[in-house]
């Protein structure tokens, strides 16, 4: 190849390079914008809840399937525990053994008793009184006077004596009675507990358990919830949060509907932040929603914060600092932003609809 050739060859590589360098140029546009806040989160059955037993022990029965609609009440297991079972059988003798009515002979007794000493005091006070008339009379003995009015004291005390071990027999029982009677109550209400009920009217959408396996305060049993209405459960960094609004607009779509985009409202803000995830929660309700749902069908949604018609927007990239933009000259210019969304931001001051602007993406 001739030195003639090697430099044209140069000279149009040269140009090719310097056309393929040539920066791009925008122009701001005139369009409507929506500011929002993205968020993420899964589909969860309104009143969903986790079922838990408050006893341990081994599934006996299983009184439904997944997917089972249950009303307030209704079964969902039966736990067995033998020693509980124990505890209920000596619940109901100890209120058998201490009941009044099985008590009533002693109780009988008791006023038998009474009965007896109250008749014997009035005997010796009978006898008293005689022997002092008697004596005003000047007949029989001072000593005879004495013993009689010792005999009295005596059938007085042991009178007393039998009023008394009658009240504290009767309180005694009574006590026994009612205690007895709490005793089987609480073993009625922890037999209850074996028994492991739905709390609300829905479906049975998971069962985590069978007939034969152990059953702990600490193993989930089943997840149930409402079988009609369905919640957006979705997360919001703690930058966002605050712009975050009660009955603000979300739009939603929907894993199981990408070609659909679905409009819900925020009903619910939970107010304490997941310190790991650095993320609030909150909670939306569809307008209309999808003809079939399912919970923990996930999905993403923007919080719409606000909207604005005909606002002067530029690409994002074109931005520096949130506040620089470049023209085609190279010079730059300072700029007053307004709304954002993930591709736009809107310039409020500074260029106006003519000026064309370079990219400040390297």
């Amino acid at each position: 190849m001739s030195n003639h050739q090697k430099s044209a060859r140069l000279l149009i590589l040269i140009v090719f390079s310097s056309c393929q360098s040539k920066p791009e140029t925008i122009s701001p546009v005139i369009q409507n914008i929506t500011e929002s806040v993205y968020a993420s989160g899964v589909i969860v059955s309104k009143n969903q809840y986790q079922v838990f037993a408050a006893v341990s022990g081994i599934v006996k029965e299983v009184f439904v399937d997944d997917g089972a609609v249950v009303e307030i009440g209704s079964p969902i297991l039966f736990i067995t525990n033998d020693a509980q079972q124990l505890t209920a059988a000596n619940s109901q003798l100890s209120n058998e053994y201490n009941s009044l009515y099985a008590n009533h002979g002693r109780l009988d007794e008791a006023k038998a008793i009474v009965k007896l000493t109250n008749n014997q005091m009035s005997s010796d006070s009978f006898m008293l009184e005689r022997q002092k008339r008697l004596w005003a009379q000047d007949i029989g003995t001072r000593v005879a006077l004495e013993q009689k009015e010792l005999v009295y004291e005596g059938s007085t005390t042991k009178y007393a004596s039998a009023l008394e071990n009658l009240g504290e027999l009767g309180r005694q029982l009574k006590y026994l009675s009612r205690q007895a009677q709490n005793n089987l109550l609480i073993s009625d209400i922890t037999n209850d507990e074996y028994m492991v009920k739905s709390n609300i009217k829905g479906k049975v959408y998971q069962l985590n358990l069978a007939i034969g396996e152990i059953v702990t305060p600490q193993i989930p049993i089943a997840i149930i919830g409402d079988n009609e209405q369905y919640l957006l459960e979705m997360q919001i960094d703690e930058y966002d949060i605050v712009a975050i609004r009660l009955g603000m607009p979300v739009l939603v779509v929907l894993d199981s509907y990408r070609d659909s985009v679905f409009n819900a409202v925020v009903t619910k803000i939970n107010p304490i932040m997941d310190v790991q995830s650095k993320t609030f929660t909150i909670e939306a309700e569809f307008l209309i929603p999808p003809r079939a749902l399912y919970p923990n069908i996930s999905f993403e949604a923007n919080v719409v914060i606000r909207t604005k018609k005909e606002a002067l927007l530029i690409p994002r990239e074109y931005l520096l600092n949130d506040s620089i933009v470049v023209n085609k000259s190279g010079k730059r210019l300072t700029v007053k932003t307004g709304l954002k969304d993930y591709r736009m931001v809107e310039i409020l001051s500074g260029i106006d609809v003519h000026e064309e602007l370079l990219s400040q993406v390297e």
